[in-house]
């Protein structure tokens, strides 16, 4: 076996008649971070046929690529689409047409607010009923305690009336269990589950939380509810064993309607057929998504509207084919296409964890949380990065003063990782800044945990610090 010396490469490489990269690390030791200017930095590695400088398309040069020895390509970040999902169009009260309609709708609201308690009331004790002595919970509900639940069934359609909801418009009818015991719906208020549990009685699959909610805790257990924690994979796994039973379910994720975001993937596992459900609200002065807004302030806009719109639409069955039984992801993806298709609107790949990054960043008052969300799902696909070390990325991310637009300059990154400055600094900051603008962003952090060269996060974050002190 040869024998190695500092010299030696630290990857083999097959031979080729191609120049070998040499690389050179000026370091001064008695630079601090608070000096450092950021600038382009002359290239420091040395190639034959001066390949040790790179361009970019207008022709300036661009900082060189401080871990190519490592056979890293160049760090590059996936475009974001522009449309934000769970913002509220009319979070607060403008224009004179709703400050009067509000005003001649307060009577109305106290006696709509009466109606909501009272039907809420009336279908908790009914529930209570239908519950008591219940033990076998594994298996359907026995039909004499069905029917004292369509007394709960009734309050939710007068629920529905109390918000303003006084009629809503059908399209097409649902598949009968037999053949499609699973729906897959878009979810854009608190509305649609009150009407999917007047229309259909189906059996969901919903957070844990929801079990402690007054009176809407007792209510969702009645429709033998599937808990699950969206952060243990073992809850998940349960969650996706019941769903294969067969039984009825509904699934969904809480946006503006202005965009589809992406499905968790368990009510397509089982390879069941799908009755997919799309929901809208149309309106104009008043949008009544659950986006980034609280719930009292969205119930007291309903309850002072004259009415309230909502259409649903039963969409065509999608079948699995013999793959897609097998591959989720591609039978989730062609469901997908046709909701988005019919509601007209895009695809995009958020999910629930941006969502907890957009509350993440307004809690400690960002100016444009919005900017913070990376769009969980492909995140997570291609970097393995689940939505909770996300969210811990972000606390650092936000430790080194982020500007009102959501990016952070070089010296306040070097600070917070402790970094000395130095050019090999300098270029692992260029390195990120793709856009060469001087500053990186939050995405630009959290893709950094996962090259593009494909070594493990924690190998490459390593490297990333090590060759700085």
């Amino acid at each position: 076996m040869a024998e190695l010396d500092i010299t030696s490469p630290l990857l083999s490489s097959p031979s080729s008649d191609q120049p070998q990269t040499v690389l050179t690390v000026h370091y001064n030791q008695d630079s601090e971070p608070s000096n450092l200017q950021y600038s382009l930095p002359t290239p420091i590695l040395h190639q034959n046929h001066n390949h040790g400088r790179t361009h970019n398309e207008n022709g300036h040069h661009s900082s060189p690529n401080p871990y190519e020895f490592l056979r890293s390509g160049g760090f590059s970040v996936p475009a974001s689409t522009t449309v934000d999902p769970f913002r509220n169009e009319t979070p607060f009260i403008s224009g004179i047409y709703e400050v009067i309609k509000i005003v001649l709708c307060l009577p109305i609201a106290l006696a709509r607010l009466v109606l909501f308690g009272a039907s809420l009331v009336v279908g908790y004790m009914a529930t209570k009923v239908a519950l008591v002595g219940w033990r076998d919970k594994q298996n359907p509900m026995p039909k004499w305690r069905c029917r004292l639940m369509w007394v709960t069934r009734v309050c939710a359609r007068f629920i529905l009336f109390s918000f303003g909801y006084h009629w809503i418009r059908r399209k097409g009818k649902p598949a009968p269990r037999e053949i499609a015991p699973v729906v897959v719906s878009n979810h854009v208020s608190y509305i649609e589950p009150i009407f999917y549990f007047y229309e259909l009685f189906p059996t969901i699959v919903a957070s844990e939380s929801h079990d402690s909610i007054p009176f809407v805790g007792t209510i969702i257990r009645a429709m033998q509810v599937i808990y699950v924690n969206r952060f243990s994979p073992t809850s998940r796994k349960n969650a996706v064993n019941e769903i294969k039973v067969g039984s009825f379910k509904t699934f969904g994720t809480t946006t503006n309607g202005k965009a589809l975001i992406s499905f968790q993937l368990g009510a397509f596992i089982a390879g069941h057929p799908i009755q997919p459900i799309i929901v809208r609200y149309p309106h104009v002065h008043f949008d009544q998504s659950w986006g980034f807004i609280s719930l009292p302030k969205l119930m007291f806009r309903m309850f002072t509207q004259f009415h309230n719109f909502m259409e649903v639409e039963y969409l065509p069955l999608i079948m699995p084919s013999d793959h897609q039984k097998q591959n989720a992801v591609h039978f989730a993806e062609r469901t997908g296409r046709a909701m988005a298709s019919a509601l007209n609107v895009v695809q995009t790949s958020h999910s629930y964890g941006d969502l907890m990054l957009l509350m993440k960043a307004a809690q400690l008052q960002q100016e444009k949380p919005w900017s913070y969300m990376v769009e969980m799902a492909r995140i997570e696909s291609l970097y393995h990065i689940s939505s909770l070390e996300a969210v811990d990325f972000l606390d650092k991310f936000l430790s080194m003063n982020p500007d009102p637009s959501g990016c952070v300059k070089p010296h306040d990154f070097l600070r917070v990782l402790q970094l000395k400055a130095c050019t090999l600094s300098e270029e692992i900051f260029g390195f990120l800044d793709v856009e060469k603008n001087g500053s990186i962003t939050f995405k630009q952090v959290v893709q950094l945990s996962m090259p593009p060269g494909g070594f493990p996060s924690s190998v490459y974050l390593c490297l990333l610090v090590s060759t700085t002190l």
